[in-house]
C-alpha cells in the first residue's frame, strides 16, 4: 500500500505541476450581430461587430474566418469529397453538384475593418484570409466590423432551407465565424463534412425576419420592438457557436427541469408527431437530471430541442434533429445530441483532431442514460459499441484514433472509430481504474476543463490523479495505434490440491485481467494488474495477483483447487474488454494441455 500511496502522491504533484507549466491560454470573442432576412429570396444581409482578444503569447498578423455556406456550391471541397469517397453520405452524394445559382449557399464579404481601418482579405473556399491593418499584440484586443450578405442553401447537410420535413430554415454555420488559434496555431480546416471548432465568448444576435416566423436556437430568444417592427434577440455567454431555426408553423413549448434550467421544444404543428413530442418532454427532463448527477452540472439556463429535419446535430444550448419517426428514435437522438452539450459545448475539444473525445464520450453517456430511461439496469450497456468495434477491426480496415476526422478512408471507418471505439475507450478505462474512481474522474474532468479545449493529455492527467495508476500505456496504444486486445486460456496443469492456469496475451495491446474461477468450493475472483500500471483498482472480494510484465507472452496463476473440482474459469467475466476473440476466454473448452503454445 505504501508503494501505491507514493505513486498517487507523485502523480498528484506531477499533474499539478503539469497544469502550472502548461501556461494554458485561450482566445476570446465577443460577437454583436444583426441580420435582416428576406425569406422570399432566402437571403440576408448582416452586420457583425467582433471584439477579438488575443490571450496568446504571440503577436498575430493575420486572422481567419470560416465561411461555411460556401461549401454548398458545385465544385467545393465538400462536393468533390462526397462524390469521390467510397461510401458517400447518402444525404449528400452528388446533390451539391446539382444545385442551381438560386439554390447554392454563399457568404459574400462586402467590407471588413479592423479598429476602423480597412483590411486586405481573400476568400479561398470556406476560408476568409485576413491581413491585419495592425498586428494584435499579446493581451490586446481588436474590433472587426464586417458587412456581409448570404444566401441560405437548399438543405443538403445540417444547415439550409426547405428540408425534407418541411422546416423552412435551419440556420447553422450561418455567419462568418472567427477560426480558433491555440498552441498548435490556427485551425483553418476547410468544411468538407465533419465537425467544427470555435472560440469561446459571448454572442448578441438580433434577427429581423417576417412577423409570421417563430424563432428558437442558442439561448432564450426575446421579442424586441424597433420602429414598429418585431425582432428576435438572444444574448449568451461562454459559448463557441450560435445556431437558430425559424418556421411559421413551429409549436413552442417549455418544460422546467429545476429552478435553474428550462427546456424549450420547437416542432412543426403536425398531428402525426405531436404526441411523440409531448411525451419527449418528460424523457428530456430525466436525461438532464441523470447527466447533472453523474457527469457534471449543465451550466446554462436553457436548452432547446428543435426540429431541424436532418438527422441530429449539436450546437451550444440547442440541437437540430429530425422530428418524425418512432418515439424511441426521437428520444435516442435527443439524448445523444443534448449530451453533446457536455462533450462539445462545455468541454470544447477540437472535434476534427479528437472526434472520439466528443462522439465517443457522448455515446458512452447516451448508452447509460437510455439504459436508465428504459429501466434495464445493465452493468455494461455498451455492448452494441463493442460489437461494432470488433466487427470493424476484424475487417482489417482500422485506422488509429489519431486520424483527422476528415481524413479517414471512408465514412464507415470514421463512424466506428469516433463513436464506437471512443465509447469502448471510456468503458475499458472504467474497468482499469474501477467504477467509483472513474465516475469521480469524469465529473472532475468536467469541472476542471469546462469552457476550455481539453486534449487527451488533459483527460489522462485527471484520471491518473484520481486513480493513482499510470495510464500512458493505455492511452498511447488505444488512441495512437490499431493494436488489439486478445487473451486466451492456454493450459490447465494439475498440481496436487492446486491447479496451475496458464494465460497467453495473443494481441499486442496489454490489459489487466479480471479472472473468475467457479469450483466445488464456490466462486473466487482474481485480478492480474499490469506491471506498467504501478498499481491497480480497488478490489472488492478479488485477490490481487503479482503484476504481469507486458513483454511476457505467458502468465501462470495458481488456483487453490484441484483441477477436477474446477467447474469453469473465465477471463473478463463482465465482458468489459474488447477482446477480439472471446472463444478462448473460458474453460471448459477443448484444450490440448500437453502443449503450451496450443499448436
Amino acid at each position: 500500500m505504501k508503494k501505491y500511496f507514493l505513486l498517487a502522491l507523485l502523480l498528484y504533484l506531477g499533474v499539478q505541476e503539469g497544469f502550472a507549466n502548461d501556461n494554458y491560454w485561450q482566445q476570446h470573442v465577443d460577437y454583436t450581430m444583426r441580420i435582416d432576412f428576406d425569406h422570399t429570396k432566402h437571403q440576408f444581409v448582416g452586420e457583425q461587430s467582433l471584439v477579438y482578444t488575443n490571450n496568446s503569447p504571440h503577436t498575430l498578423t493575420q486572422v481567419y474566418y470560416h465561411l461555411y455556406f460556401n461549401a454548398f456550391q458545385p465544385g467545393s471541397a465538400m462536393d468533390v469529397r462526397s462524390r469521390t469517397i467510397a461510401d458517400p453520405d447518402r444525404r449528400i452524394r452528388d446533390r451539391i453538384a446539382e444545385l442551381t445559382e438560386e439554390e447554392i449557399g454563399y457568404h459574400k464579404i462586402n467590407s471588413l475593418k479592423q479598429d476602423g481601418k480597412s483590411v486586405t482579405y481573400e476568400v479561398q473556399g470556406t476560408l476568409l484570409i485576413v491581413e491585419l491593418a495592425k498586428p494584435i499584440a499579446p493581451g490586446k484586443s481588436a474590433k472587426f466590423d464586417m458587412k456581409f450578405e448570404s444566401q441560405v442553401p437548399v438543405q443538403i447537410r445540417r444547415s439550409g432551407r426547405n428540408n425534407a420535413e418541411g422546416v423552412d430554415y435551419t440556420m447553422t454555420q450561418w455567419y462568418p465565424k472567427m477560426a480558433e488559434y491555440d498552441g498548435d496555431g490556427w485551425h483553418t480546416d476547410p468544411y468538407v463534412g465533419r465537425e467544427f471548432h470555435g472560440v469561446f465568448g459571448s454572442f448578441d444576435v438580433t434577427i429581423n425576419i417576417a412577423d409570421e416566423f417563430v424563432v428558437g436556437g442558442t439561448g432564450e430568444f426575446d421579442k424586441i420592438q424597433e420602429n414598429g417592427k418585431t425582432l428576435w434577440q438572444s444574448k449568451v455567454d461562454n459559448v463557441h457557436d450560435f445556431a437558430w431555426a425559424a418556421d411559421p408553423d413551429f409549436v413552442h413549448k417549455m418544460k422546467r427541469v429545476d429552478d435553474d434550467l428550462m427546456l424549450y421544444f420547437y416542432y412543426l404543428n403536425d398531428t402525426a408527431i405531436a404526441d411523440n413530442w409531448t411525451d419527449l418532454e418528460d424523457q428530456a427532463v430525466k436525461m438532464f437530471e441523470i447527466m447533472n448527477e453523474d457527469f457534471g452540472r449543465y451550466p446554462y439556463e436553457s436548452f432547446s430541442v428543435i426540429q431541424g429535419g436532418d438527422g441530429g446535430m449539436e450546437y451550444p444550448l440547442c440541437t437540430m434533429i429530425s422530428g418524425t419517426g418512432s418515439f424511441g428514435g426521437l428520444v435516442s437522438v435527443t439524448v445523444h445530441e443534448a449530451i453533446h452539450n457536455w462533450y462539445y459545448g462545455v468541454l470544447a475539444t477540437h472535434e476534427l483532431k479528437y472526434p472520439w473525445m466528443d462522439e465517443g464520450f457522448t455515446t458512452y453517456a447516451q448508452n447509460i442514460v437510455l439504459d436508465s430511461l428504459r429501466e434495464r439496469g445493465n452493468y455494461n450497456p455498451h455492448t452494441r459499441s463493442y460489437s461494432s468495434y470488433i466487427r470493424y477491426v476484424n475487417g482489417n480496415d482500422e485506422e488509429p484514433l489519431t486520424t483527422h476526422a476528415d481524413h479517414y478512408h471512408n465514412n464507415a471507418g470514421y463512424g466506428v472509430a469516433s463513436y464506437s471505439k471512443g465509447c469502448v475507450f471510456l468503458n475499458q478505462l472504467r474497468y482499469i481504474v474501477g467504477d467509483d474512481v472513474f465516475q469521480t474522474g469524469m465529473k472532475t474532468y468536467f469541472d476542471t476543463w469546462k469552457f476550455k479545449h481539453p486534449t487527451p493529455k488533459d483527460f489522462k492527467r485527471v484520471m491518473e490523479l484520481q486513480s493513482g495508476i499510470e495510464l500512458d500505456w493505455y492511452f498511447e496504444s488505444w488512441i495512437g495505434t490499431s493494436k488489439q486486445i486478445d487473451y486466451r486460456i492456454v493450459q490447465m496443469v494439475p498440481d496436487g490440491n492446486q491447479t496451475k492456469v496458464i494465460f497467453e496475451r495473443v494481441g499486442e495491446l496489454p490489459m489487466p485481467l479480471d479472472i473468475r474461477v467457479e469450483s466445488s468450493k464456490g466462486r473466487k475472483d482474481y485480478h492480474i494488474p499490469l506491471q506498467k500500471m504501478l498499481g491497480h483498482k480497488a478490489l472488492e472480494g478479488s485477490a490481487a495477483m503479482k503484476p504481469w510484465v507486458w513483454t511476457y507472452p505467458y502468465y501462470e496463476m495458481i488456483v487453490d483447487s484441484p483441477i477436477e473440482a474446477i467447474e469453469s474459469i473465465s477471463i473478463d467475466p463482465k465482458l468489459m474488454m474488447a477482446d477480439v476473440n472471446r472463444s478462448d476466454n473460458t474453460y471448459p473448452r477443448h484444450i490440448d494441455d500437453t502443449l503450451i503454445d496450443g499448436n
